[in-house]
């Protein structure tokens, strides 16, 4: 039987957090453990680079990162590809093929990046290689003939254009590339907020808990979280709605009861938020203390992390070359029969 491939990945920029892993880790987990689906995951540090291009030391000191934090979730080698996005030129071509099928305004009418670019205050200096990486996500979804591409939903428009390639592509040469389908995470774990309470969480923006943070460190941030602004006393009532603690605690808390119970209390009034915030440091502690341990025993052995990378480019590239051959040859590129 075919399994379904799946592709997924992250950009090196620093280490993973809450946010990363209820919207897609925990996922790809689950995922690779079923008997359906072959698995690549990508870090992808040529997409970082198209942001952070003068600072590739950001880059290379955040690669083992997230393969510790993928690691220590659960996400197992011999069942998941890991592979580094730079270590397949293959992708490169792919991208230069697909670049002649998409216009510039399609580009810059991609809501993504319109708002990305809006973000990084890049305005009329937007570089090139960030502009086009819609166009080498196509690239990398369509290499390893990806089916199914979980994503946040801020990546909707990102999977909707590599559709639109597929189909332009296909049309044109053959039916040679696979389009692909989103799968995106629902409800709270959809955009789990940062713990300013103003925005998603976001490593760029400085509002989150990572995986690989000590004890003290997470309950210095849940202490200083957002919570219900005019829940000044303890005997006033509270709103439990856009409070960052209690979304939260509906992700990860695992008593409903005791949870409900809170969320009564704490909306009649008579519940201050200290007892909440030491409630959720303690439920937050007890999710992360074994991966944070998993984390430690892997970081032991440096060598044995290079080597899963090195294996898993090694897999991702004898795929991409073939596919890039179909690409050649359809196209009719291919004059040596390489």
């Amino acid at each position: 039987m075919n399994k379904e491939v799946i592709l997924t990945g992250d950009r090196p920029t620093g280490k993973l957090h809450l946010g990363h892993y209820t919207g897609s880790l925990k996922n790809r987990v689950e995922l690779q453990n079923t008997d359906k689906y072959e698995m690549f995951i990508m870090i992808a540090d040529q997409q970082a680079l198209t942001d952070n291009a003068r600072n590739p030391e950001k880059i290379r000191n955040n690669l083992l990162e997230v393969l510790l934090d993928y690691l220590s979730v659960g996400i197992d080698p011999s069942k998941s590809n890991i592979f580094i996005q730079s270590q397949i030129p293959e992708l490169n071509e792919l991208t230069m093929h697909y670049l002649n099928l998409v216009t510039v305004s399609r580009l810059e009418r991609n809501p993504t990046i319109k708002y990305e670019i809006k973000q990084r205050n890049f305005q009329a200096s937007i570089p090139a290689g960030f502009l086009i990486y819609p166009v080498s996500q196509a690239a990398d979804i369509t290499a390893f003939k990806a089916s199914i591409v979980p994503v946040g939903e801020d990546q909707e428009p990102m999977i909707e254009q590599t559709r639109e390639l597929v189909r332009s592509f296909n049309s044109i040469y053959g039916e040679i590339l696979i389009e692909p389908k989103g799968i995106y995470p629902k409800g709270n774990a959809a955009r789990m907020p940062g713990i300013d309470g103003k925005s998603k969480m976001s490593k760029s923006l400085g509002n989150a808990i990572y995986l690989s943070d000590d004890p003290d460190t997470i309950n210095s941030k849940v202490m200083n979280m957002y919570t219900d602004p005019n829940h000044i006393r303890i005997e006033d009532p509270g709103n439990i709605k856009n409070n960052t603690v209690f979304t939260y605690l509906d992700i990860f808390c695992k008593d409903r009861i005791y949870l409900e119970e809170l969320k009564e209390n704490y909306t009649r009034g008579g519940l201050g938020d200290i007892k909440v915030k030491k409630y959720l440091n303690e439920v937050l502690q007890s999710q992360l203390e074994p991966i944070r341990n998993r984390r430690k025993e892997y970081e032991k052995d440096r060598d044995y992390l290079y080597e899963i990378l090195k294996e898993g480019s090694n897999v991702a590239r004898n795929v991409a070359t073939y596919t890039l051959k179909e690409v050649r040859d359809a196209i009719g590129v291919n004059y040596f029969n390489m």
